[in-house]
C-alpha cells in the first residue's frame, strides 16, 4: 500500500468578520493523501476548500490541528526550521487566478526560474534560461512565449507558466486551487488534460480543488466533500459519484447537468436542507474507506 504523503489532522480555522464575530472557514477538517495519488476536494464557494490548501502551504496558520508533510508537522516551528528547504521545494501550489499569482513585470523565463534561483538549485539542464525553455515545451508552449510578461499572455497561457514554474521544482505534492475556474470551456480541457498527462508520466501527487464535479470525476482517484467548512464525506471517486450517502453530496450531484435535453427536464433534484444540518456529528467510516458525517445519534 502507498505511503501517506499528507496528513491532515482535525484542521481548523476561523476569520473575523466583524469586531465581535467570526467565522468558522475550516471545523475539523481531516484526510490523508498517499503518493501518487490525487485527491480532489469539493464544495462551493465559501466551503473552505481554498483555506485548506492555504493552510497546506502554509500560507494561512490554522488555529487548531496538525498537517504533517513526509511525517513533519508543518506548522510546528522547530520542525519547520529543520526542514525549510525540503518543504518549500517538495511542495508548489498553481493559483486560481493566474493574473494575481504572476509577477506581471518580470518575463516568464524569469517566473519559472525564480524558484530555482530562490533555493540556490542548480538547473538540471545547465542555465536557468535553458530549464525555462524545456519547462515551458513541457507545458505547451513555445520559446518564444519565455520574453513576454503576463500582460501580454492570455489566461490559458498564463496558467502554463504558472505549471511551469511549479514543476521546474519537480514537487512530489502538486496543490491545484482551482486551477481552470477562470479559464474558457476549450482551455480548461487543455489544461486538465495536461494535468493527467503530468501524473501518468511522473507520478506527481495531486491535491486538487475545484468544484466542476465533472472535471473531479475524470482526474481524482478520491474525492472528499466539504460544506461550512465541514468534510461531511469521503470516499473513492465512483463509489461516492455511484452511491453517495451525505445529503449535501447527494443535492450536490444531482445538480449536474445533463446533456441530453429530455432527460435534463425528467430527472428529480435531490433537495437538500441548510437549516437542518447539523455540524455536530461523528465523521465515520462506514463501509472500507468510505466517510460520511453522520448525525450524533446515528453514530452513537
Amino acid at each position: 500500500m502507498a505511503e501517506v504523503l499528507l496528513d491532515v489532522r482535525d484542521l481548523c480555522r476561523s476569520f473575523r468578520r466583524t469586531k465581535d464575530v467570526f467565522v468558522k472557514a475550516v471545523d475539523g477538517v481531516s484526510f490523508q493523501i498517499y503518493e501518487g495519488e490525487v485527491f480532489g476536494l469539493v464544495g462551493e464557494s465559501g466551503s473552505g476548500k481554498s483555506t485548506v490548501a492555504r493552510c497546506v502551504m502554509n500560507i494561512v496558520r490554522p488555529q487548531t490541528g496538525h498537517i504533517l508533510y513526509k511525517g513533519v508537522d508543518v506548522w510546528d516551528r522547530a520542525q519547520f526550521r529543520a526542514n525549510r528547504r525540503m518543504l518549500q521545494t517538495d511542495r508548489q501550489i498553481i493559483f486560481q487566478d493566474s493574473a494575481s499569482s504572476l509577477d506581471p513585470r518580470m518575463r516568464a523565463a524569469d517566473i519559472i526560474a525564480e524558484p530555482m534561483a530562490v533555493n540556490h538549485i542548480v538547473p538540471p539542464r545547465g542555465t536557468l534560461r535553458a530549464e525555462a525553455e524545456f519547462q515551458m515545451r513541457y507545458v505547451g508552449l513555445a520559446p518564444s512565449y519565455l520574453d513576454r510578461y503576463p500582460p501580454e499572455l492570455s489566461g490559458g497561457q498564463r496558467q502554463r507558466v504558472a505549471i511551469a514554474r511549479a514543476l521546474a521544482m519537480e514537487p512530489s505534492l502538486l496543490v491545484a486551487d482551482e486551477p481552470i475556474s477562470a479559464l474558457d470551456v476549450s482551455m480548461q480541457a487543455q489544461i486538465i488534460n495536461l494535468f493527467r498527462h503530468l501524473q501518468d508520466e511522473h507520478g506527481f501527487t495531486f491535491l486538487f480543488i475545484a468544484h466542476d464535479l465533472s472535471v473531479v470525476r475524470y482526474l481524482c482517484d478520491r474525492m472528499g466533500v466539504l460544506y461550512r467548512g465541514k468534510l461531511v464525506e469521503l470516499a473513492r471517486t465512483e463509489e461516492l459519484f455511484d452511491a453517495p450517502l451525505h445529503p449535501y453530496t447527494k443535492a450536490l450531484l444531482s445538480a449536474i447537468p445533463i446533456p441530453d435535453r429530455r432527460r435534463e427536464r425528467a430527472r428529480p433534484l435531490y433537495r437538500f436542507d441548510e437549516a437542518g444540518f447539523d455540524c455536530r456529528g461523528t465523521f465515520a467510516e462506514v463501509r472500507p474507506g468510505h466517510f460520511v458525517l453522520q448525525r450524533e445519534e446515528a453514530g452513537g
